[in-house]
């Protein structure tokens, strides 16, 4: 047997290891990639949005309180400092559950309150100004899943006035049911909403949990390649309001 007829099942032999060492890297890649992409170098998602929020995802800024003697609660008050508003989204990329959320501290509008009743509001969110921790996703966010060049604000209007009840003590929170219209993505509907309100000093906070089932707004479902999504999100709202 010759020298060369000796070396060819050698070659066979690590021609075999190498593509098996190629083909486990390329499965680590796949596999492990997108979790060490998420886990490490993609950031920490945003906690959900509370009253106790003093920070923004996105372009936020700081809650303003006051420690002065709280203002009357009748008049009309008007969306400051610290307000925010942005949506939060399941994903899974590659197998691996990640959480997609954007935010923005563009958001306008008041409420007015009669008496102890919340008889008028109506707030608007800019959605141009929307972003999160990934260009890509602002990129799909505003073009073709949201569209913001045609649809650039999303609105809420209350339809029926809120009985607040006796005037609440500073630092306690409230839980009370909105009815209005809901605006998105050029669409409108009415939905009933819970929200939890807080008094503080001279600001009245409030916060809201919306969920969203993307086709009833006419919403493209953010699924791609290699991202998908579920068919619903959560808008989730922080108004610090201020007399005005």
């Amino acid at each position: 047997m010759s020298s060369t007829d000796e070396q060819t099942p050698n070659r066979r032999r690590r021609r075999l290891i190498i593509a098996g060492v190629v083909v486990g890297v390329v499965l680590l890649l796949v596999v492990g990639g997108p979790f060490v992409y998420i886990h490490f170098f993609a950031g920490s998602t945003p906690a959900k949005l509370s009253l106790s929020s003093n920070t923004t995802t996105g372009g936020g800024g700081t809650t303003a309180t006051s420690s002065s003697a709280p203002v009357p609660l009748a008049g009309t008050w008007t969306v400051g400092s610290g307000s925010k508003a942005g949506y939060r989204v399941e994903e899974v990329l590659f197998g691996q559950s990640t959480t997609a959320v954007g935010r923005t501290s563009s958001v306008t509008g008041s409420m007015t309150i009669v008496g102890t009743v919340a008889t008028k509001a109506n707030f608007t969110v800019d959605m141009t100004t929307i972003t999160s921790n990934k260009s890509q996703r602002d990129a799909q966010f505003q073009g073709p899943i949201m569209d913001t060049s045609q649809f650039p604000h999303a609105t809420f209007v209350l339809t029926t006035p809120i009985p607040l009840g006796t005037p609440p003590e500073d630092g306690k929170v409230v839980t009370v049911q909105a009815t209005g219209t809901l605006t998105l993505h050029g669409q409108t509907r009415t939905i009933t909403t819970p929200l939890q309100a807080e008094r503080d000093g001279n600001t009245i906070k409030v916060l809201a949990s919306i969920p969203v089932k993307f086709s009833d707004y006419g919403i493209p479902n953010p699924s791609q390649a290699f991202v998908t999504t579920q068919d619903h999100g959560t808008i989730e709202v922080l108004l610090v309001l201020t007399p005005s």
